[in-house]
């Protein structure tokens, strides 16, 4: 089975792509064959075509919390529910948003899907820092054009299956540490030795997953991205290949809300 993790952005561009790390489970060893950078939209469109057999973990939220949908009074199954949210701009879904967050408690703004606690994922309906509100937006539309498999929310093409992925989930049972940043000024020596840990844990296997990856030529290419988006796509490729080597089992999937999604692993 081919296996893909896609560290995604609501917005590519030159600078900053869509990445994706690809490979392929040899016994239990996870061997890291590719990665690539997709700079636009028409360019992922175009990934999500290839045939399969394939299964990828995609870094963005595939849905809302249910009780964000009930209170906004849109439709309560996956499928309509994403067709809702991309027939709304950017700018009416914050409005939407933050009239909601206004209209409750200092400190428990924002609605969370039950899988955000364990994953330690930020509410889907955040529209900044990080905004993912706006990945979801941009991806969760093209997963269901493309007819992809969605495990319990979408039956798709079963021979490409996506899988929702969280790299934070990854990194963090690693270390707490900071191991990127897009701006150059704060790309530090700091960063670049927790990257170098993150890298060796999971060369090893030592993590929550515990799969070790064979980074193979691909090693320096992973330290020196101060963005992290090269090491962020290898976190959902281990996501992709642990789901799949219990893909009997649900794809390691608990009983879960079929609106709002599941993060794997968690």
């Amino acid at each position: 089975m081919q296996l893909h993790g896609i560290d995604f952005t609501s917005a590519p561009t030159r600078r900053k792509a869509i990445t994706i790390a690809s490979g392929q489970l040899d016994g239990d060893r996870l061997v890291l064959d590719s990665l690539e950078s997709l700079h636009d939209f028409i360019a992922f469109e175009n990934w999500l075509q290839r045939p399969g057999p394939w299964l990828g973990a995609f870094d963005f939220p595939f849905s809302l919390p249910r009780e964000l949908v009930i209170h906004l009074g849109w439709p309560q199954e996956w499928t309509a529910l994403i067709q809702c949210v991309r027939s709304h701009t950017r700018p009416a879904l914050r409005e939407l948003f933050k009239a909601f967050c206004d209209s409750r408690p200092s400190g428990g703004k924002f609605a969370h899907r039950a899988t955000d606690l364990p994953a330690g994922s930020s509410s889907p309906m955040k529209w900044v820092n990080p905004p993912v509100a706006w990945m979801l937006h941009a991806g969760a539309p093209r997963l269901l054009d493309a007819g992809l498999s969605i495990y319990s929310l979408h039956p798709g093409d079963p021979s490409r299956i996506a899988l929702e992925a969280y790299p934070g989930l990854v990194a963090r049972s690693i270390t707490r540490k900071s191991y990127k940043n897009d701006d150059p000024r704060k790309q530090t020596q700091a960063r670049h030795h927790t990257r170098s840990a993150i890298i060796a844990a999971v060369e090893s296997g030592q993590h929550r997953l515990g799969i070790a990856l064979d980074c193979g030529l691909h090693r320096a290419s992973l330290l020196e991205d101060a963005s992290g988006d090269l090491l962020d796509a290898v976190l959902c490729l281990l996501t992709a290949a642990w789901g799949w080597q219990r893909r009997t089992q649900n794809f390691g999937l608990p009983e879960f809300d079929a609106l709002e999604g599941w993060i794997a692993g968690a």
